[in-house]
Formats: structure tokens, sequence, C-alpha cells
């Protein structure tokens, strides 16, 4: 249900996470909705075009289950329990996120608002969602990042999402505004160095996209849990405008596919000679 690529050269402190990639949907999701409209939950091959993290020497993380089933970027406490046939049993703290949108460690709705099932989910089918989705990908994230840690004192954490290219209309904010190609989150520069922010915008403006820094998207958990610059741990979540690579209604690569992939894989290679610069 994890995937960990390691590195395949000499290894540095990179540590790589798409959290939202997966699309092996479990027999035991049961949903009642589109599948079609399911899938936009994804941030489809993401992981894919991030496939040059072991040949930089970084570490790469990913999900095969979607996001949908269990979103890993999501605290485990973060449960509506009115999914719920019974009392939940632990600690249940849903945020605004969850309760509005629907979009909490379990999804309630897809991003078009359609409901996700047609019935209650039993407890135990959330706790088995938890111990063998969430922990283990939490776990496996949590032991490349403390190794990398160990070995080099610190180390950097590149937390990979795709968004829709309709994002803003997705998130209920202001009409008008043009959404980047990539959209930069470091927690307002508590989860990561502003050097580094600016050091991969640089990057990517210099291949000729479009950047914003935590606009729309500031960062989610998974950052904020990892991310703590002053003792060396730089955490960034990047978001990549889907309309760039990907059908969003077929979830196909688009013929760009390649080209953007090339770019990130050159990408990949600027930061690694970054870290190298900063051990």
């Amino acid at each position: 249900m994890v995937n960990i690529e390691r590195p395949t050269t000499t290894p540095i402190p990179l540590v790589c996470d798409s959290p939202h990639s997966g699309m092996h949907y479990p027999a035991d999701f049961n949903y009642a909705v589109d599948f079609a409209d399911l899938r936009k939950c994804e941030d489809t091959h993401v992981e894919k075009l991030w496939a040059a993290v072991p040949l930089v020497g970084g570490t790469l993380v990913h999900a095969s289950f979607p996001r949908s089933y269990t979103d890993t970027n999501r605290t485990e406490y973060d449960i509506d329990v009115s999914m719920l046939n019974a009392p939940w049993p632990g600690r249940a703290e849903p945020t605004a996120r969850c309760l509005q949108l629907g979009n909490g460690l379990i999804f309630k709705q897809t991003t078009t608002m359609q409901s996700i099932y047609q019935r209650r989910l039993s407890v135990a089918e959330v706790q088995n969602r938890i111990d063998t989705c969430w922990r283990p990908y939490r776990h496996a994230l949590i032991q490349a990042l403390e190794t990398a840690r160990q070995q080099y004192g610190k180390r950097w954490h590149l937390n990979l999402h795709s968004m829709p290219s309709n994002a803003y209309e997705r998130l209920g904010l202001p009409k008008g505004k043009v959404l980047a190609d990539v959209v930069l989150g470091d927690l307002h520069g508590t989860a990561c160095s502003a050097e580094f922010t600016a050091f991969v915008a640089k990057a990517f403006q210099q291949r000729g996209y479009a950047v914003a820094i935590n606009d729309p998207y500031a960062g989610m958990d998974l950052i904020q849990k990892h991310g703590n610059p002053a003792l060396g741990d730089h955490s960034l979540q990047i978001e990549l405008n889907r309309a760039l690579y990907l059908n969003e209604q077929t979830r196909e690569p688009l013929p760009q596919f390649g080209k953007v992939q090339t770019d990130i894989t050159g990408l990949l290679a600027d930061i690694a000679d970054y870290i190298h610069h900063q051990l």
C-alpha cells in the first residue's frame, strides 16, 4: 500500500512524498458515486512526474491507495463522525475543511461535492483504514526523514501534489484570479527556510513556469509536522497545475507530460546541487 523508492546513486538528505497519487481502489471501499468523479480527487501521475528523485540520491515515498479512501495528509483525528454508524471511540477533531468540503481523513464528498457513500461507515472499517494505510504511510515517511537527518544533521522534504485548474473556484475564493502553474507552500515561512522556497521558485521560473507562494495552498499536516527550519528540517509543499500535463476529465497524460517530467528532472538536479552545497 506504500511504495518506497530508495536512492540509486550516492544518497542525499532529500525525501519526497506523494500522498495523493494512489490509483489502487481497495475492494472494501464500497463507494456509491460515479468512478470518474471519484478519480478527480486523485493527484494522478504525480509520482511519475517526480520519478527521478532516486536518480539524484533522494528517497521517494508514495501511496498506492487513493486519498478519497484515506488521506495521509490529514491528522488521524480529522474525522466527521456524522459519517459513522456508531460512536467513534477515540478523538475526533474535524477541521473546517473536513466539515465544509467533506475532505477529512476519510473523504465524504468528491471535489464536485457529490456524496461518495450512500451508507454510514462502520467504526471498524475506518480503524482498518487508519491501521493499514494512514499509519504505514506516516511510518515510512518518518523513517525516511529520520534516516536523512541522522546521517546529515539536516534534511529537505518535498511534499508533492497537483491542483485542479479551477482551484480558486473549488475553494470558494474570489473569481477572476489566474491560478499559477506551480504553487509552493511553506506555511508562510514556518515549515521551510525562505531561502530554499525562493530557490525552488526560481528553478521553476527559469523553466518557464509561473509560480505563486502560499496562494491558494500554504500546506497541510505533513509539512506542518515535519518542517522546522530552525533545526534544519525544511518541508515544502509543491502543487502543480493539472492542466499542464493531464486531461482532467479522463485522467490521461497530455502530450506535454514528457516535457513537464523532463523539466522536473532538471529541477531535481538543481535541488540536489543546492543540498550538496549546504552539507
